[in-house]
């Protein structure tokens, strides 16, 4: 840039010397014109890697809690702490992104407070669960949540249209995750009515995103796999409307995981249309 303003010095006094100060005056504003542009640019991009970040920690919130429940009834699964310890981890790295990138105060300030959590988390996991730690660890998911949300509307752009899908096929993942933990939830104790209203609050969510999945023009391959992941999801959510008489948590949590990597499939396609 300090180049960019040399050259408009020397310009800008040839232009004066011959034209007067009218043109220089016409330069000077093109350049921060150009300027800002940039600067509009290089926030935009930010913006963007701030956004990715913000929906991982919206995925991670869930999922980390979907599985501590599922460790909690069943402790002696030890590849779900392996898989708690790795989450946590992609965690951390989002909430040190979101740190790293943003220039923004408000932002700065709730990314302390979310990592405050995550350390809360992280103490969580360090011992053996019970009723008091996964009560607060349905705690811990909600503050994570709201965050990210409240980051997310921060940075917030004008998407193009294949961006638009792109966060519709990360919402279903994080809603899978979201509806997965309620359900859980509810058949561990925790069967409150709020719990049961957020759950079924997911599942409508959930199957409003999916109906934006199915309006676009999806072809090939990747029309049969929006079309099998709705089928999945259908089959699932009789059973997710049975929970208070069938309670299939280890079968739910491998059919949540075979949905996403549909999910994920659909995701970068609409990524490498970007």
């Amino acid at each position: 840039m300090k180049k960019v303003l040399y050259v408009f010095l020397i310009f800008g006094t040839a232009l004066f010397a011959k034209t007067g100060i009218e043109n220089t005056e016409a330069n000077q504003t093109a350049v921060i014109q150009e300027a800002k542009a940039e600067k509009s640019a290089s926030a935009s991009r930010g913006d963007i890697k701030i956004i990715e970040a913000s929906e991982n920690i919206r995925f991670l919130s869930q999922k980390i809690v979907k599985d501590y429940l599922l460790y909690y009834i069943n402790q002696d699964k030890t590849e779900l702490k392996r898989e708690l310890l790795k989450a946590t981890e992609g965690l951390g790295n989002s909430l040190r992104t979101i740190a790293t990138t943003t220039s923004n105060r408000d932002t700065k300030d709730i990314i302390e407070f979310l990592a405050y959590s995550k350390d809360q988390i992280d103490d969580t996991l360090k011992s053996d669960a019970d009723d008091e730690k996964a009560a607060l660890m349905l705690d811990y998911s909600e503050t994570l949540l709201e965050g990210a949300d409240s980051i997310a509307k921060t940075h917030a752009y004008a998407f193009s249209k294949e961006e638009e899908m792109l966060m519709v096929t990360k919402k279903v993942e994080y809603l899978l995750e979201r509806t997965t933990k309620y359900y859980i939830a509810l058949n561990a104790g925790f069967d409150t009515v709020t719990n049961k209203e957020q759950m079924l609050d997911s599942i409508a969510n959930l199957d409003k995103a999916l109906q934006e999945l199915s309006r676009y023009k999806y072809s090939g391959d990747m029309k049969l796999i929006e079309h099998k992941l709705e089928s999945s999801w259908n089959v699932s959510k009789i059973f997710l409307n049975r929970h208070e008489t069938l309670f299939i948590p280890v079968l739910m949590f491998s059919s949540v995981g075979q949905m996403e990597d549909l999910v994920k499939q659909l995701t970068l396609f609409h990524t490498q249309n970007l």
